[in-house]
């Protein structure tokens, strides 16, 4: 059975999803000054030097907590299913964050999509540091699996299974290389309002710098009955393709990630509840 030209590219966009779920710290600027010199009428003297308030301290984020949290997912603008995020702790101490969707509407149901991530990952320092990665895409005609390592003794991450030849050679790490769904987390505990956010991601046997920037101020945005102050933080790869998170204090996930294409919403997962766990 094969797929139309149209309802292959469509698969193929919806496959997007698994690059939005979707560390550099947010740093503030202090301005140094300095004070003049005085002169009298008869000789120099210099005035006393202007005592600065020290710089405000950046707020310390939150302990990482365990949470399940559900999403509706539409793809331009229509129902196309479901999707759950959850960040669970390992007995060994270890964290995992996993990402699953499944497509029942539209291109997603007919093609029986299914689109599952998952990190475990580490804390070191103020870092969320990557250890290992699977990612599973299976729809009607395909079935693609990988798993990835992140090797910090020796610097570098590699990933075995249906990768691309290019990709399967060793990538090299950087502190605070994170793999996709850490960026989530990682935007979460950073945004801050005018905030720049920059980070590198290393996903599936390749590295990419991102650049978030987040609002000045919060917008409203609505979960059920609930209504959130949430910052919008963006990403724009080039004009009319971006993609879009609002983060809400006290909220551990999301309120909703948007991937704009040509300017259009092509795929928007909604926040739909969120528990501890």
């Amino acid at each position: 059975m094969q797929q139309s030209p149209q309802r292959a590219r469509r698969t193929r966009c919806f496959l997007a999803l698994a690059g939005l779920c979707l560390a550099v710290a947010w740093q503030a600027a202090a301005q140094d000054t300095q004070a003049g010199a005085a002169q009298t009428g008869h000789a120099p003297s210099s005035a006393a030097p202007e005592i600065q308030p020290p710089p405000p301290e950046a707020p310390v984020p939150p302990a990482l907590e365990p949470f399940f949290a559900s999403y509706e997912a539409h793809h331009r603008g229509k129902p196309a299913g479901n999707a759950s995020m959850q960040l669970s702790r390992n007995d060994d101490g270890r964290w995992r964050i996993d990402l699953s969707i499944r497509g029942d509407r539209g291109i997603a149901g007919a093609t029986r999509l299914k689109i599952e991530q998952s990190t475990v990952f580490d804390e070191a320092g103020s870092q969320y540091r990557p250890l290992s990665q699977g990612t599973v895409r299976k729809a009607l005609l395909f079935d693609q699996r990988a798993t990835g390592t992140y090797d910090w003794s020796k610097m570098q991450a590699h990933w075995d299974g249906k990768v691309k030849k290019e990709r399967r050679a060793p990538v090299e790490l950087h502190a605070g290389d994170m793999s996709a769904l850490l960026l989530n987390l990682a935007i979460m505990r950073d945004a801050r309002p005018g905030a720049t956010l920059n980070y590198r991601m290393v996903d599936v046997g390749r590295a990419r710098d991102h650049t978030y920037q987040v609002a000045e101020e919060p917008e409203i945005m609505a979960v059920g009955d609930m209504s959130y102050d949430a910052l919008r933080v963006a990403r724009t790869d080039k004009p009319g393709d971006e993609t879009v998170l609002w983060v809400a204090s006290g909220v551990p996930t999301p309120i909703r990630i948007l991937q704009r294409k040509d300017g259009e919403d092509e795929i928007d997962l909604r926040l739909v509840e969120y528990r501890g766990v």
